[in-house]
Formats: structure tokens, C-alpha cells, sequence
């Protein structure tokens, strides 16, 4: 049998570089002590990688190098050997066209250099909205003992007199500028201050949100997901899990391990408790089919039916994500919830749910209520739709839609491309009924490409001058965590595939119905049919490059918009030497 082809080893990973003989042993050794390492940091002990996002262009996740410091001193005290390393970063408020694009191409680069590298286990420090999946699909395909760190969200912003929220507030003082209540210079104040201080958005958006369900999962030290970044105690619990980071080699305690169908019904449960971001469901379709666990678009919208919302926060609610902190976090959430979780799972602590649990309390009834009195009656998370304009599914968030919107019949007013709207959205004499159903087409994963964050499309001005500021908008595109409005996402099939969404013409009749979970497209068969045959499916935008390999290779929005090729897993074993 070839070597490369030989068993893979058991023991630490490590061993085969810093362990092995000969010339390749020295390779391995010797070009490592130029750093200063003392002679016997390589003498077996184990070897902790930790990936970090960190990047100035990437403001949410600027502070992670000094997280990692933290890190490094409770590796250093339970006798494991530290090693730092740079991992893609996304930052999501700077990257253009979308970090969507780049997510996947985060996971490709993550797992290889967990595979590639001699770790026996690894800590992921991420903090911005697509710096967390995207980690977490790359280790999902090595499966060696991981723990993730999220950096943290930013302290409340303040403007005069009140607390005001990242994005949420953004889209609100926007809209209000178009409306004409509020000044140039009013708006310019608040940017100032919104963003005080390091870490990612303090609402309840995607960052929030995946650094919530990472916790969910088992894969979060109990408590760490809300604590604010400048808070000494997120330093500390740093410090605590690189300590455990080395216990959980020493216990074997892989990703497939934790990252069962237990703790994929725990995240999505508190996704719906806490009025999380819909990009949560995308990104844990995508996770769970690097794990190997069979999850469906529909329990999405099953396992949280009759679950009602707890977490009174932004965009949702009223309060922040250092609210949520000070109220108990996801572990007081876990507790109200009691038996709707399951409290026998085990986590990275290596006890159970229950364990990590006991004894927690609410500090804060107004920020987290009670499964009994709650912020929101069941019915108010993510809802799933299906029909004849969604065969595979698309989303929205009930929670943040207008209530008089949710059943609702309308004429079509397409679009086919994002900007072409923005252009008429504008325009004081653009003719648009309250009635009317705004879909944008083109805005998906293949479609952009890239899967942007466009779907909650500006009202138009001429009805913000009437002060109507919700109507239904449906695409295939996402939206932000932090966004609000009657707004239907990850319409699939996609438009640039061909599905449906890409038949609708301006005028065809739209009838939407969550409660009976329905979004129909009130067009004869044989009418799409013909128009079917007129349609051209769009080539890619680039002749190379990630976008070419993205464009030829991403799954739809009910598959997590991964690429085809990376969906599995390949293991952590490396068996050919480089030299």
C-alpha cells in the first residue's frame, strides 16, 4: 500500500510534522524556532490553531488579534502550544458587491488550512456576518476538536437622548431623510454616533445573530455570544477557552461530536426566540451539509410555528444586544425556554445544555420574557412559503412585516434589475400603488452573482410622501439582520435559473398568504409556459476567477448557497510530505 494511502495515525495531529524523524522532521522543526519558541514548546504537547478574521477593513472584527492574545494565555497554561493564523476576512460594511460571494471562498480556505497545518485543535475567532459560517463550514469539513469565539457587538449607540441600533436605525434615519423629516445634517450627526466602540452590530442582525447561534449549537462557551467586545469578561472567558480548547483534544471532542440534529434544532428554535436574522437559515442549510446532518428548509418554519418570540430587540424589538447581556444572554433564553430545547445535548464544555444551564437566571424580564407572557405570540419568527412562485421555498420575517401586509393580493411591479429601481424609487412622479407588490429579479446567488443583501429595497418616495412606509417586496435576494418591512427572501428556484420569479411580468397578480404559509404567482400555466421559451438563462459576469468558479458552482438559496463541490466533508488526514 502506497504511504499516502496508509491509516491515518491516531494520537495528535501534530505529531506527524513536529514528531517525525529524519529530514522532514527537521523541515517541520526547525524553521518554526526562528520565531523564539522555546526548544521543547514541540516536544508533543498539543498544537492549537487559532484562525482569526481579523482585518482593518473589517471593523467588526478589528480587535480579534488582542482576543486572540487572550486566547493564546489559556493554551499556554494548560500546556498546549499556541499558533496564530490568518484567515480571509469579510468585512461586511466595505466589500463590494457582497460578502455573500466571498463566504464559501472563506470556508475553502478555512478548512485547507486547518487540513493542511499540524492542529490537533483549532479556535475560530470571527465577529462580522459571514466571518462566523464561513469558519464554521471549513472546520465542519475537517472535524477536529473546535471552539468558536465571536468578538462581540459594539456598546449601545446614542444619539440624543436615545439608543439607537446598527443598520436598524440606519434604514429608519434613511427613510426619513427621503420623507423629509430629517435634516442632512441630523443624519450626518447620528453616523457619528452610532458605531462607539469595537465589535460587530449590537442588534439583533446576522452578526448577532450566528454569533447566538454558534452559541445554540454547543460551540460557544455558555454566555460569550452577547458580551459586549470592550467588556473585560469577553478577554477573560477568551482566556478560558483556549484552557478548554486543550481539554477538548485531550477528550477527542470533535465537531461531529456536538454538531448533531439536536443542535441544529437548538439553534433554529433560538433563532425564532430571540427574532433572529433570516440569513440564519441560509448559512446553517450550508453548515449542516458540511456535517452530514439532514436538514430541510421546512424545519424552519415546523420547529418554530408555535414558538413564540422572547427577546425584545432590535429590529424586532426595542432593546440591544447589551441589553441582552446584562439581561442573561442566550443562557437565560435556553432557560425560559425549559423542555421546547433540548436540554441533553452536549457542547463544547463537554457537559450538557442543562449543565451549562443550572441555576441561570433572568436579570430582565422587559429585554427577555417568558414563554408565558412573551414579546411576541407564536407565529412572529421566520415562516417558510411555498407555491407556485416558490417551489423550493422562500422566507420571511414575520416579526418585522407589517401585520395587514401578511395576507395579501396584488399586481406585480418587476423589476429585473435592483438598480433600475433604486433609479425610479426616487423620482416624485414614480406612478406605484400602496397595492402594488414590488419584485426584484436577478438578486440571487447565481443571479448577482453573489447573493446580496438588497431584498429590503427603499420604499418609494412617492409613497413615503403619503406616509406609507411598508409594502410587499419579494425577491431572491437576502436582506440584513438588522432590516425591517413586509419582505419576502430566498425566493427558489432563482430567477437567473430560470424558476418562476423569472416569468413574472409587471401587472401579473401576486397572492400572498403566510398563515397558510402560500405565495402564489396567479398566472396560467400555459401563459408561463410561453414565456418560459423566450427566456435566456444569463452567462457568467467574469471570464475567470472566484466569481467564475462561484457563478458555475453555487447550490440555490433551500440548499445554503454553497458550492456543489464543497458540500461534505474530506476529513482532517493529510498523508504525503511536502519535501
Amino acid at each position: 500500500m502506497p504511504a499516502h494511502h496508509r491509516t491515518q495515525p491516531t494520537g495528535l495531529r501534530s505529531r506527524e510534522w513536529f514528531g517525525a524523524e529524519g529530514k522532514n522532521g527537521f523541515i517541520h522543526r526547525s524553521w518554526m524556532r526562528n520565531q523564539g519558541f522555546a526548544p521543547d514548546v514541540m516536544d508533543g504537547r498539543p498544537v492549537i490553531g487559532i484562525g482569526t478574521t481579523w482585518s482593518e477593513f473589517t471593523p467588526c472584527n478589528a480587535h480579534l488579534r488582542r482576543v486572540a492574545e487572550s486566547v493564546k494565555r489559556g493554551v499556554w497554561e494548560m500546556g498546549g502550544f499556541p499558533l496564530e493564523f490568518a484567515a480571509m476576512s469579510l468585512g461586511e460594511v466595505t466589500m463590494r458587491p457582497t460578502t455573500m460571494l466571498y463566504r464559501n471562498l472563506l470556508a475553502l480556505e478555512t478548512e485547507e488550512l486547518i487540513r493542511a497545518n499540524p492542529m490537533d485543535g483549532v479556535v475560530l475567532l470571527s465577529g462580522c456576518d459571514k466571518t462566523t459560517p464561513g469558519m464554521l463550514m471549513g472546520a465542519a469539513s475537517v472535524d477536529i476538536p473546535t471552539i468558536m469565539m465571536t468578538g462581540g457587538p459594539m456598546l449601545n449607540g446614542k444619539f440624543r437622548g436615545k439608543d439607537i441600533g446598527s443598520g436598524t436605525d440606519v434604514w429608519k434615519f434613511a427613510e426619513e431623510v427621503r420623507a423629509g423629516t430629517m435634516s442632512e445634517e441630523e443624519f450626518t450627526e447620528a453616523e457619528t454616533c452610532m458605531s462607539r466602540s469595537a465589535g460587530h452590530c449590537m442588534t439583533m442582525g446576522t452578526a448577532s445573530t450566528m454569533a447566538s447561534v454558534t452559541e445554540a449549537l454547543g460551540l460557544q462557551l455558555p454566555g460569550s455570544a452577547a458580551i459586549p467586545a470592550v467588556d473585560s469578561r469577553r478577554y477573560a472567558t477568551a482566556q478560558l477557552v483556549g484552557r478548554r480548547v486543550v481539554k477538548m483534544v485531550e477528550e477527542g471532542l470533535t465537531l461531529s461530536k456536538i454538531l448533531n440534529k439536536k443542535a441544529f434544532e437548538n439553534a433554529i428554535r433560538i433563532v425564532a426566540a430571540i427574532g433572529g436574522s433570516t440569513n440564519a437559515v441560509v448559512h446553517l442549510l450550508a453548515v449542516s451539509r458540511r456535517i452530514g446532518v439532514d436538514l430541510d428548509l421546512k424545519e424552519f418554519d415546523t420547529l418554530t410555528k408555535d414558538l413564540p418570540v422572547l427577546a425584545n430587540l432590535m429590529p424586532s424589538g426595542k432593546y440591544l444586544m447589551e441589553d441582552f447581556y446584562y439581561a442573561g444572554g442566550i443562557p437565560a433564553v435556553m432557560q425560559e425556554l425549559g423542555d421546547l430545547i433540548h436540554r441533553d445535548h452536549i457542547t463544547v464544555t463537554g457537559k450538557t445544555v442543562a449543565q451549562n444551564i443550572d441555576g441561570v437566571k433572568n436579570w430582565n424580564r422587559e429585554v427577555i420574557t417568558s414563554v408565558a407572557e412573551p414579546f411576541q405570540k407564536p407565529g412572529g419568527a421566520t415562516a417558510v412559503l411555498y407555491g407556485s412562485l416558490a417551489p423550493n421555498g422562500a422566507v420571511i420575517k414575520v416579526s418585522a412585516a407589517s401585520p395587514h401586509l401578511l395576507k395579501h393580493r396584488g399586481k406585480a411591479l418587476v423589476y429585473s434589475a435592483i438598480e433600475d429601481y433604486v433609479a425610479d424609487a426616487d423620482r416624485e412622479d414614480f406612478i406605484v400603488d400602496e397595492n402594488d407588490i414590488l419584485v426584484i429579479q436577478n438578486a440571487g446567488p447565481k443571479g448577482y452573482p453573489g447573493f446580496p443583501e438588497v431584498a429590503n429595497a427603499s420604499m418609494p418616495k412617492s409613497l413615503l410622501a403619503k406616509g406609507i412606509t411598508d409594502m410587499i417586496r419579494i425577491s431572491d435576494a437576502r436582506m440584513s439582520g438588522t432590516a425591517y418591512g413586509t419582505v419576502v427572501l430566498h425566493v427558489s428556484p432563482e430567477a437567473a435559473v430560470g424558476g418562476p420569479l423569472a416569468l413574472v411580468q409587471t401587472g401579473d397578480e401576486i397572492e400572498m398568504d403566510v398563515a397558510n404559509r402560500r405565495l402564489d404567482l396567479l398566472v396560467a400555466p400555459e401563459v408561463l409556459e410561453e414565456r418560459k421559451k423566450k427566456w435566456s438563462a444569463p452567462t457568467s459576469p467574469e471570464p475567470r476567477g472566484w466569481v467564475k468558479l462561484y457563478f458555475d458552482h453555487v447550490n440555490q438559496a433551500h440548499h445554503g448557497a454553497d458550492l456543489d463541490f464543497l458540500v461534505g466533508s474530506s476529513g482532517n488526514w493529510v498523508g504525503r510530505h511536502s519535501h
